[in-house]
């Protein structure tokens, strides 16, 4: 199966950006490359506070499948991070490069 890019675009709720970095730093980002993840990049957009990440798989199962994985695994779930309480939207795209 192909390596798979997505952009993912997050608005975060007023105030919280901090706190979602450096969880997302210390937490997430850690987790996803444990599975598999490569992250090519994470950036904020203060000004419409958001969050902003590029990341990609290139696995057998695929990227939705290992996605799924990693969202049911224990050490998510341990790690105490919620999106949700988070995030006001969320905008994925799967995205092809072309340079």
């Amino acid at each position: 199966m192909p390596r798979t890019f997505q952009h993912r675009t997050y608005t975060i709720q007023e105030g919280l950006m901090a706190e979602w970095v450096e969880k997302w730093r210390s937490k997430v980002a850690p987790l996803r490359r444990e599975f598999g993840f490569e992250i090519h990049g994470a950036w904020v957009d203060h000004e419409r506070n958001q969050f902003i990440v590029v990341l990609s798989y290139d696995g057998p199962e695929g990227f939705r499948e290992r996605n799924q994985q990693y969202w049911d695994s224990l050490n998510r779930i341990e790690s105490g991070v919620e999106p949700m309480l988070y995030l006001m939207n969320r905008v994925v795209r799967e995205v092809t490069p072309v340079y």
